[in-house]
């Protein structure tokens, strides 16, 4: 049974917190890319020889850029990104994508590895008053819930109200979305006061800004500290391994929706 929202009853909905998921919460970067390797060379009949940056991005972005680098779009007679078939071209490589990561379920915990107090930060920051969670990632739907189911965290989401890539939209504008979402479904306006993202990319910053929420960054990704400020995130943590900081912060930076 779902454990989302965790707070108290007697307290209505009023907060949204989002997470990324990749190298926020998990570490699955092994997997990952075996699996993109995989649903490269079955759509475009090429080897991946080189994958691009993964960090702050959509995989609607990576996968056009994947083809250009590595020479693969004229080569498999692909469709570029902003023609009729581009979308339909993103479908599938996001078929191939989910049926290559189901494939390595079973690898992502003898492979992957939770990030140090992530699991203990969902779920403190879950008995927040007021707090619904849900995720803001660049990883297509079927993928981020088996990284979640993977490591014990699904629970704790309501994924329906969440950003994914699966579609043709930078992530600032998921975010946007999401709030949307959330607010047609808990009758919320969750406006910058009552949102907040946490996330380990300065591209993520980027987004919660764009988004309108914001940004609680931790710096175990590829983004530094200092990076992560420069970009204007709100408050930055070296990782989560300090859950009462964490739901302090969280509490925080939301504590203008309280009144």
């Amino acid at each position: 049974m779902p454990r989302w929202p965790s707070s108290t009853s007697e307290v209505p909905i009023h907060r949204l917190v989002l997470w990324n998921i990749d190298l926020t919460l998990v570490d699955v970067g092994r997997v990952t890319r075996e699996a993109y390797a995989d649903a490269f060379r079955r759509l475009t009949g090429r080897p991946l020889v080189q994958l691009p940056q993964l960090a702050g991005r959509m995989e609607s972005e990576i996968i056009f850029e994947a083809l250009a680098t590595n020479d693969a779009a004229a080569a498999a007679r692909l469709p570029p990104a902003d023609s009729a078939g581009g979308e339909e071209l993103l479908a599938r490589f996001g078929e191939e994508l989910a049926r290559a990561f189901a494939a390595r379920e079973d690898q992502l915990r003898e492979q992957g590895r939770l990030l140090p107090g992530a699991a203990e930060a969902v779920a403190e920051v879950g008995r927040l008053p007021g707090v619904v969670q849900s995720v803001l990632t660049g990883t297509i739907k079927p993928n981020a819930l088996l990284k979640l189911r993977a490591f014990g965290l699904a629970g704790f989401f309501d994924t329906e109200i969440g950003g994914y890539g699966s579609q043709v939209y930078p992530k600032g504008a998921q975010l946007l979305m999401a709030r949307t979402r959330a607010t047609e479904k808990y009758g919320v306006p969750f406006d910058e006061r009552r949102t907040v993202y946490l996330a380990d990319s300065s591209r993520d910053v980027a987004a919660a800004r764009t988004g309108g929420a914001r940004c609680l960054a931790v710096a175990s990704g590829r983004s530094t500290v200092g990076e992560l400020r420069a970009a204007g995130a709100d408050m930055v943590f070296e990782d989560l391994a300090d859950t009462a900081a964490v739901v302090q912060a969280v509490d925080r930076l939301t504590l203008a929706a309280a009144s």
